[in-house]
Parts: structure tokens; sequence; C-alpha cells
């Protein structure tokens, strides 16, 4: 009995569309109710529901079949890994026209170079990100997210705290944000408001708790000094009284 081609396809970003990767996969006999996808998620990790879907579908005689080899991984490890999975379960691994075969010294070398080249163009991109968020963050195009409140809402927000028309709450659904977030806008105005837990003060501060735990501490001492004397004073009249 001929087994079932599994097909498999992945980009990743949410931007990409797979209509390129499911029409090759259906040029190679794969049936679209048999394709499993993963959008928006990276080839450097295996932590993919769409691959483990696939993987899953996979039984002794199927093939599992790629367009190219870095929509399966784009990692060395992380493929043959993925291709020692399929030979153990009995499973063949197609990429683009031609089935790898794990016993053929040069195919594993061909599989080896692809590997090798898809983890290498992954680690390009990464080093093209960062260098492009560097020139980005040195020109002063890069700076962080973006504030949840403009200045002018900002400023009503306080102005309508400052006139008694609205509380920290109602300012959180108003302007659609957090309390905490009302709240901190509301301190850098200087504005007389409790802390974010509803309590009605802040908590003391570490010299206010010294200052209270002094008087503790002194009436711990007159316990253990006076201790001693009690004692004594009754051993005193247990003495008078004896005959």
């Amino acid at each position: 009995m001929t087994g079932l081609k599994i097909g498999y396809a992945r980009v990743s970003t949410v931007g990409q569309d797979l209509t390129a990767q499911r029409d090759g996969l259906a040029a190679l006999g794969v049936e679209a109710a048999r394709v499993y996808v993963d959008h928006g998620l990276t080839g450097t990790s295996r932590v993919r529901p769409g691959l483990r879907e696939a993987l899953a579908a996979c039984r002794t005689g199927d093939t599992l079949v790629v367009t190219k080899l870095d929509r399966l991984a784009r990692s060395l490890p992380d493929a043959r890994d993925i291709v020692e999975e399929l030979t153990g379960c009995g499973v063949r691994l197609q990429l683009g026209g031609s089935v790898h075969d794990p016993t053929d010294p040069v195919g594993r070398l061909l599989f080896n170079v692809l590997a090798m080249v898809a983890e290498f163009e992954a680690d390009l991109i990464r080093a093209r990100t960062r260098e492009g968020m560097a020139v980005a963050r040195a020109a002063g195009k890069l700076r962080g997210r973006k504030p949840k409140l403009t200045p002018g809402r900002e400023a009503l927000m306080v102005d309508l705290h400052r006139t008694g028309q609205k509380n920290p709450s109602d300012l959180a659904e108003l302007f659609g944000v957090g309390r905490s977030t009302v709240y901190r806008a509301l301190q850098r105005a200087g504005a007389d408001v409790p802390a974010p837990d509803g309590s009605a003060t802040a908590p003391p501060r570490a010299s206010e708790r010294a200052g209270r735990a002094r008087p503790r501490a002194a009436g711990a001492r007159g316990t253990t000094v006076g201790g001693p004397a009690s004692a004594r004073a009754g051993r005193g009249a247990a003495h008078a009284g004896r005959p």
C-alpha cells in the first residue's frame, strides 16, 4: 500500500503569504487537506504547532513534503533531529522534487550543506535586524514603546482629576488605560493621589518604621529588667511568710 504525502509550510511573519508554498506542495502531489502550516513562526525553534501536527500525522510508509529545507528548519541540529525522528518511524522526507535518502553519503552531505545554509541565512537575518535597530536608535527613530497617552490627553486627564469631575477608576475607563497608568500620570503632575492598590496612604518609610519600633524595643528591655526585680520581690515575700 502506497503511503500518504503530508505537507508542511511555514512563514516567519504574519504579513507573509503561504500561497506559493501551498501551490508548490499541490504540484508535488500533496492534497490540500493534508497540508499543515505555521504562520508567523521562526524556523529556528522546533516549538511550532503546525510542525508538531505534521509529524504526528505521519505514519510508516508516508512522506513528509516541504518545498525547501529552510521551511522545515533553520538549524542544523533541528534538521538532523527531525530526519532521525522521521527515519526511525519509517517516514521519508521529500525536499522539493527529490526524496532525501539518509543512507546515501552524498545525500547526507547535501542535506547537511542545505541545513547549514539555512542556519547561516537565519544568522544573517538576525545580524541585519540588530544593525538596523542600532542605526535607527542612533538616528533617534527607535525610542522604545510609544506612550499610552499623548501629552494632550494626559493634560486633560489631570484637569479632570483636579476639578473633581473624575476619579482614577473613571479616568482609566474613559481613556482606555490601566489604573497604574492613570496614577503615574497624576503623580507626574504633582497630584496628591492614593497608592495604586487603593490604600489611602503610601507605605511608611524605613525611618518611620524604625521610629515606631524603638518604643517596642524599650518596652521589651523594661520587661527584661523588671523581670528579675519582680522575682526577687516574690522570693522576699515567700521568705517573710515562712515560720
